[in-house]
């Protein structure tokens, strides 16, 4: 595409009101409208000619300007939500050209830049240029860069040619967890055990260890009574703290996640840059990246329990479900095993469905055969829905241990926990959040009597709080 700059357009104006200032101080005087001897007519005729011939030779010349130019990209970019990344573009030319553009790719929505576009000067030593586009991902996900923008000057400087070259980037876009650092420092520092501090296990352990002969004092229940058969004197069972244990996390990922969660302090960023990559013009207003769902904090919670499990030499495992199972990924534990886990995490969006958790415990029957810790991230406000859990969840309970944890909603509390309340609108609203809490706290109790516990966790809290209960579950030896 070609397009006229601002000094062809003031030229060609420029000339015509010189012509008629002419014609008016001429008529003005009296005098003759001549210039060294020609009419003014003609000189201006001929003024626009030139112009002409030369806007014509300029635009033949710079149509070939951009041509051989090539915009490539690496085939994958990772980078890390709301952390500054650098898209390293590679432009690729004829040797010996010397031109001076200017470079802009379509960044995604969900992207910012500081800058709009970039002025890159080839200088003809080499037939390769690599560009450095910094750029800052809102969302986590997986995005695609298609097209790259081009803007060259005309030799003449009388137009600009743009042109669109196509792209092939795919950007992986991980959750950040270097808030969740900060409240669980030691669990992120690799220093041989430094800052974890040691704690009594409780209990003789469940994982067989061995066969001895009988000692007075033992239990009866620890009589192997085959053995005991077998050998003609009682023989007694062994057993030793287990090591290794599976974890998994079971994330909802139906229409109840996808809910948003209010931040307490909304994040400034920057003006937001690369909608229109060939405009100068940014906006004064600040950007506010969009509020996190409820699917945001679930994700950072399972990667952060992803790495205390693997701290603590278990092994981790993850499933998520909507109307059915969508992902399922066995226990397994290391550093490859953590990518894994992560790169099946980056791009769960929550689906506008409603979940089945029938399907999932059948699932989980068939499938899960070891005894685990399973940690399921829902929201069970939802009475229907809550009743269908409860009754499926007592079948799960008899053989693994299950942990329910939702957000707590800052309205969802007893009536009279505070004196916040300061009109009558408000009261109707705190009686509401009284009625959902109290549905809450049923759910909890029937929960309670068949062997499952339910929390109500706080969304700042939720990666501490959900270690917590991991490190209490390890130290009891309930699994």
């Amino acid at each position: 595409m070609i397009a006229p700059r601002s000094i062809l357009l003031w030229l060609a104006g420029l000339i015509p009101a010189a012509a008629i200032c002419r014609l008016l101080a001429a008529a003005a005087s009296g005098s003759t409208t001549a210039v060294l001897g020609l009419p003014l007519d003609f000189l201006i005729a001929a003024a626009l000619v030139v112009l002409a011939v030369a806007a014509s030779i300029d635009a033949a010349i710079a149509l070939s300007a951009l041509d051989g130019l090539k915009v490539t990209g690496p085939d994958v970019v990772r980078i890390t939500k709301d952390s500054r990344a650098a898209l390293d573009l590679k432009i690729s030319f004829r040797r010996g050209v010397r031109k001076n553009m200017t470079l802009a790719p379509a960044l995604p929505e969900d992207f910012f830049s500081q800058i709009a576009q970039l002025d890159v000067e080839l200088d003809g030593s080499g037939e390769s240029y690599t560009v450095s586009w910094p750029c800052t991902a809102l969302r986590r996900g997986r995005y695609f860069i298609r097209d790259c923008f081009l803007l060259a000057r005309s030799p003449m400087g009388l137009w600009n040619i743009r042109r669109k070259v196509g792209l092939s980037v795919e950007v992986r876009v991980y959750p950040n967890l270097m808030s969740e650092r900060k409240h669980l420092a030691a669990l992120f520092l690799n220093r041989g055990g430094f800052g974890v501090h040691a704690q009594r296990q409780i209990g003789q352990g469940r994982e067989f260890e061995k066969l001895r002969e009988y000692v007075p004092g033992d239990s009866y229940g620890d009589i192997h009574w085959k053995a005991t058969a077998k050998r003609g004197r009682p023989v007694t069972k062994v057993f030793q703290i287990e090591r290794t244990q599976e974890v998994y996390v079971i994330l909802d990922a139906s229409r109840l996640s996808s809910r948003l969660v209010v931040a307490a302090k909304p994040q400034v960023a920057p003006a937001l840059a690369g909608r229109d990559a060939m405009s100068n013009e940014s906006s004064s207003e600040p950007f506010r990246p969009p509020p996190a769902d409820m699917m945001e904090r679930f994700v950072n919670a399972a990667l952060v329990l992803a790495v205390a499990a693997d701290k603590q030499g278990d092994h981790f495992g993850l499933i998520t479900f909507s109307d059915g199972v969508d992902r399922f990924l066995r226990a397994g534990s290391g550093r490859s095993h953590f990518r894994v886990c992560r790169d099946e995490l980056y791009s769960v969006e929550p689906r506008l469905v409603t979940p089945d958790f029938t399907e999932l415990f059948t699932f989980l029957r068939l499938r899960l055969r070891r005894r685990a810790l399973l940690v399921f991230l829902t929201s069970l406000d939802d009475p229907i829905l809550a009743e269908t859990f409860v009754r499926d969840a007592q079948i799960i309970a008899r053989q693994h241990l299950v942990l329910v944890n939702s957000l707590n909603d800052p309205l969802t509390r007893p009536l009279f926990a505070d004196d916040s309340v300061g009109s009558t609108g408000g009261l109707y609203g705190a009686l509401a959040g009284h009625i959902r809490w109290r549905r809450l706290m049923e759910i909890k109790r029937i929960l309670k009597n068949c062997g499952v516990a339910f929390n109500l966790l706080d969304s700042e809290a939720l990666c501490p709080q959900l270690v917590s209960q991991y490190v209490s579950v390890k130290r009891r030896q309930l699994i």
